[in-house]
C-alpha cells in the first residue's frame, strides 16, 4: 500500500524542546478535491505524553479479563449506535460509497465482539518430571498502530480488538489523509473503555516514525507499503519491540481453461475494483488462458464500462473516487506507462473530467508482463488482463513478483482449481472468489508481503508472551 515513508532512525525531541506550533491537517474530500475538515498535527511532547499514560492504564487493564470482555462488547455497542455518524464522516475523507462504509463500521463492531469472545489457554506440560509446569499468557504493554488510508476503521480494528483483549493498551495513528473518522471512533471507544487504553494521535512525519521506534511501545502493529513497514522494523528495533507488518499485495487471479467466464465476471469484477482497487489483497493482475482471453477481456470492459462512477455519498454510486491526490497521481502514471509499453487500454485508462479524484474504470490488455502495472502494486481502479499458453507458465507468472499476500484460482473443476491454488506463493488463497475473509481465520503474508499473524487466535496470541510457572508436584 503506497504509504508516506517514516524515517528510518528518528531522535526525540530533548526535553527542554518547546512545544511544536504546527499547522493542522487539512483533510481533503476526494470527491470534490477540496478542504472540509482538520485534524491536529501532534508533536514529540503530546506522543510521550499519550505513550506515558498507556503504560499508566496497561496495569489496571491487564489485571481483570471479565471486565475487559465487558468493556469490549459495550464498546461494539457503541461503534453500532454511532454508525450512520462514523460510516458519513469514513466517506467524505476516504471516498468510498457510503454502503461501503457502513460495512466497514459493522466489521469494526463485529470484530471487538469476536476479540472479546477470545482467552489465552493454560497449557499444561507433562514430561515426566516431578514437578507440574503450566504455560500462562501475559499481555506485552503498550501497542503502536500505524494504519492506512485505504480501510481506516476496519485496519485499526483489526489492531486494537486482539491487542485490547489481550490485556494491552493502544496508542493509535491514522494516515494523515483519513484521520477524522478515526479520530471519531476514538471518542466512541472512550464511552466504554477505560481513560487512557485506547489513544488516538494524529499528525505529519515523522509522527509515526517516532511512535514506532517509542521505548515506551513493545509491539508495533503496521499496515501499509514495503518500503515503509522495512523503516517501521528498523524503528522499533531500537527497543527491540515486537513487530507485525501487512505489507500489501499484487494479487493475481489465474483462470482455468474451463472456466465459464460469464458466470464469474462479476465476482472477478468486484475482487479487483471494490473500494475502487485501493484494497491490499484486491485481485490485481488477471491470468487467462489464449483462448479465452478475448471473451476475459470484454466481460470485464463491459462491466468496467458499465459502474457507476461519483461521490460516494450519492446513492447510485458503486465506485467512488481515489482517495487522494498523491494516489490518484500514481494510479495516472502507471497506467500512462503501460500504454506507452504498448497496452490498450479496453475500457478507461484516464481521469475523468471535474473535480475530484475521480479514475475511470480501466481494463488493460495487450500488457507487457514486465510492465510497472504488473509487477508493482497499483492500488486504483486499473486492472490488466494477461495470456498464458500453458498452466506452469500462468503459475510461474502468478508467482514471479516478490508480494506474496494473496491469490485466487477460477474453474468449474474445483479439485482442480484447489490443487492449482496450493501452488501459488502467498498466505491467502482462494477458488472461486477472492479476498473474503473470516475474523476466524489468520491473515499473514509470504514473501515481502508482510512478517506475523492477524486474525483470529493467531492474531491474539501475537499480542501475547509465554510465561511459565513450576512447581513441585505433591507438595
Amino acid at each position: 500500500m503506497p504509504t508516506p515513508a517514516p524515517d528510518p532512525a528518528p531522535d526525540h525531541a530533548p526535553d527542554h524542546a518547546p512545544a511544536r506550533r504546527a499547522a493542522p491537517l487539512a483533510v481533503v474530500d476526494p470527491a470534490t478535491g477540496t478542504v472540509f475538515d482538520e485534524a491536529p498535527d501532534q508533536g514529540p511532547d503530546v506522543l510521550d505524553a499519550v505513550v506515558d499514560r498507556a503504560r499508566r492504564a496497561w496495569h489496571g487493564w491487564r489485571a481483570d479479563p471479565d471486565a475487559r470482555t465487558t468493556a469490549l462488547r459495550s464498546a461494539a455497542d457503541a461503534v453500532e449506535a454511532a454508525g450512520d455518524d462514523l460510516a458519513r464522516l469514513l466517506t467524505r475523507e476516504q471516498g468510498k460509497p457510503l454502503a461501503e462504509s457502513h460495512a466497514e463500521v459493522a466489521r469494526t463492531a463485529a470484530r471487538l465482539r469476536y476479540f472479546a469472545g477470545l482467552a489465552p489457554r493454560t497449557r499444561r506440560i507433562t514430561d515426566g518430571r516431578p514437578v507440574r509446569s503450566e504455560v500462562r499468557w501475559r499481555p506485552l504493554g503498550p501497542v503502536a498502530a500505524i494504519v492506512p488510508w485505504n480501510f481506516p476503521l476496519q485496519l485499526a480494528s483489526a489492531k486494537f480488538a486482539p491487542a485490547l483483549a489481550a490485556g494491552n493498551t493502544m496508542v493509535l495513528k491514522p494516515s494523515p489523509f483519513t484521520p477524522l473518522a478515526t479520530r471519531l471512533l476514538g471518542s466512541v471507544l472512550a464511552t466504554a473503555l477505560p481513560e487512557d487504553v485506547l489513544t488516538v494521535v494524529t499528525g505529519r512525519e515523522p509522527l509515526g516514525a517516532r511512535l514506532a521506534a517509542h521505548p515506551g511501545i513493545r509491539h508495533v502493529t503496521f499496515t501499509g507499503s514495503v518500503p515503509t513497514g522495512r523503516a517501521v522494523a528498523r524503528a522499533a528495533a531500537a527497543s527491540l519491540a515486537r513487530v507485525t507488518l501487512e505489507l500489501g499485495g499484487n494479487d493475481a487471479a489465474v483462470l482455468l481453461d474451463d472456466v465459464e467466464v460469464d458466470r464469474i465476471a462479476d465476482r472477478l469484477f468486484w475482487a479487483a475494483f471494490r473500494n475502487c482497487g485501493q484494497v491490499c489483497m484486491a485481485v490485481k493482475r488477471v491470468y487467462a488462458p489464449a483462448r479465452l482471453h478475448a471473451q476475459v477481456v470484454e466481460a470485464l470492459t463491459e462491466r468496467a464500462k458499465a459502474v457507476a462512477v461519483g461521490p460516494g455519498l450519492d446513492p447510485g454510486t458503486r465506485l467512488g473516487p481515489v482517495a487522494n491526490a498523491p494516489q490518484l497521481a500514481r494510479v495516472e502514471q502507471i497506467t500512462r506507462r503501460a500504454l506507452a509499453d504498448g497496452a490498450r487500454a479496453a475500457a478507461g485508462g484516464h481521469r475523468l473530467d471535474g473535480p475530484g479524484c475521480f479514475f475511470a474504470p480501466t481494463i488493460l490488455t495487450d500488457v507487457p508482463p514486465d510492465s510497472p502495472v504488473v509487477t508493482e502494486e497499483q492500488f486504483g481502479p486499473v486492472l490488466p488482463v494477461l495470456p498464458y499458453r500453458s498452466l506452469d507458465e500462468a503459475v510461474d507468472a502468478a508467482n514471479g513478483t516478490g508480494f506474496g499476500l494473496g491469490g485466487s484460482v477460477w474453474g468449474t473443476d474445483l479439485d482442480r482449481a484447489e490443487a492449482v491454488a496450493d501452488r501459488l506463493e502467498c498466505g491467502t488463497a482462494w477458488v472461486n472468489h477472492h479476498a473474503e475473509l473470516s475474523l476466524a481465520q489468520p491473515f499473514a503474508g509470504d514473501k515481502d508481503s508482510g512478517v506475523g499473524v492477524a486474525g483470529g487466535p493467531w492474531g491474539l496470541y501475537g499480542n501475547l508472551r509465554p510465561f511459565v510457572v513450576h512447581r513441585p508436584r505433591g507438595e
